[in-house]
């Protein structure tokens, strides 16, 4: 089955940017020497010194796992602890300030490192009904896994879980919020964390992939020409204007086909139905899927209801900061529908005013069901996403764009992730 190679992807994931904040590390004299990044004076009219803070080395027990090249491990302390029938171990990373804010106790993280052990037996012994676990056990894609006080991205953000590539191929690092089990009452409910554990090895399977990037078949996009609108101008159209300005959009900027056409060759789905049904031609589905994108697009800013229940949605469609909304076949992933926003340095002039934009792709799962936890899952029926009409695929794109469009990109990969990207 053609699927899009996730590596390739040249947009962030705005619900799921995985991110390792890794301090640099230089050994020497049986010592590692921190390089902080905070620690800079002005001396002079521009002279600027480094300050070096000498701390004694930290020793993880890795206990027969292969040794990983200085500056690529995460700081871990103590012994790993095993689980029967897995590769990878279970460390704890070194307490911090953290954890007096987040009132997480020793008590705690020891009930922290049980339960995710504990979890993880339950997986191990039930590894045949998740896909992704049993996957990335085969692999072994899973380096280790390390329970941080809290997990932190780049820009400080909090996240219960992260996934970061190493310098091995293949092989990744899963980094836990003990704080986060504990604000979400896993602590000492093993049964309960592991299918929220099973939903993390779709990333680590995903950032283990170094698939070369397939070739992207779409051209460039007529950026300065595009006819996007001000908010302003946007509220005071009617429907049926608001309809024109998308048409000359779809023209010039609006793609409803993704890059890849991860679609092209592949079944689809009749309006209701779980069958799936073979294309005759091979772009068959790509052009059924993308006829129902735009249907739905009009739909959204057309009809009053979208203006009343999802503005956001109607606005993005037509300012700019949306300029891709397809249906994809991403058979790496679980998620039925996903924003993805171009990070910062990769932004776009758009437009005769020059409009700086980071803009986003909204990305649908044809052969994905929605979650419980998605706005939209009511609206869907249980139905996967290929098979929603033209009605329902509006509410799902509306409200995917309203709740998880930004106002600027989340921070990228830092450079340690991007030693093992596919080249």
């Amino acid at each position: 089955m053609k699927t899009i190679g996730l590596q390739s992807e040249p947009v962030l994931d705005c619900r799921q940017v995985s991110v390792l904040h890794i301090t640099t590390l230089l050994l020497r004299a049986g010592l590692i020497i921190l390089v902080s990044r905070g620690a800079s004076w002005a001396i002079g009219a521009g002279a600027v010194a480094c300050a070096l803070l000498f701390v004694p080395a930290v020793h993880a027990n890795h206990q027969g796992h292969v040794s990983h090249p200085d500056g690529e491990a995460h700081i871990t302390v103590g012994a790993g602890y095993s689980i029967p029938g897995a590769s990878f171990q279970i460390f704890m990373g070194p307490g911090n300030d953290a954890a007096e804010e987040t009132g997480l106790t020793q008590a705690d993280r020891s009930a922290a490192v049980e339960t995710v052990r504990e979890a993880f037996a339950v997986l191990v012994q039930h590894r045949t009904d998740y896909p992704r676990f049993d996957e990335s056990l085969k692999k072994e894609a899973l380096a280790r896994v390390v329970i941080e006080t809290t997990v932190v991205n780049d820009e400080g953000r909090a996240f219960p879980f992260l996934v970061a590539r190493t310098t091995q191929p293949g092989r990744v690092i899963l980094l836990i919020s003990a704080s986060s089990l504990k604000e979400n009452g896993y602590l000492h409910h093993p049964n309960t964390l592991a299918p929220v554990l099973a939903r993390e090895f779709q990333w680590v399977a995903s950032k283990a992939d170094t698939a070369p990037k397939p070739k992207m078949v779409a051209g460039e996009r007529a950026l300065k020409s595009a006819p996007i609108r001000t908010d302003q101008d946007i509220a005071a159209l009617s429907g049926e204007e608001r309809v024109r300005l998308l048409q000359q959009l779809l023209g010039s900027y609006l793609r409803t086909v993704d890059d890849q056409r991860s679609l092209d060759g592949q079944s689809y789905y009749e309006v209701g139905s779980t069958v799936l049904v073979a294309p005759t031609h091979p772009d068959s589905t790509t052009k059924l899927y993308e006829i129902r994108v735009r249907e739905a697009l009009q739909r959204i800013v057309r009809e009053p209801f979208f203006w009343e229940r999802t503005p956001k949605a109607v606005r993005s469609l037509l300012n700019g900061k949306v300029w891709t909304v397809a249906f994809v076949n991403i058979d790496q992933r679980d998620w039925a529908t996903r924003t993805r926003v171009l990070p910062e340095e990769k932004a776009v002039i758009v437009g005769a005013r020059d409009q700086r934009v980071q803009p986003a792709a909204i990305l649908v799962n044809t052969y994905r069901t929605a979650a419980p936890d998605d706005p939209f899952y009511p609206d869907t029926q249980g139905l996967p996403m290929g098979a929603l009409s033209a009605e329902q695929l509006a509410r799902v794109i509306a409200l995917e764009i309203q709740h998880n469009i930004q106002e600027k990109s989340m921070a990228g990969h830092v450079a340690q992730d991007a030693l093992t990207a596919p080249k």
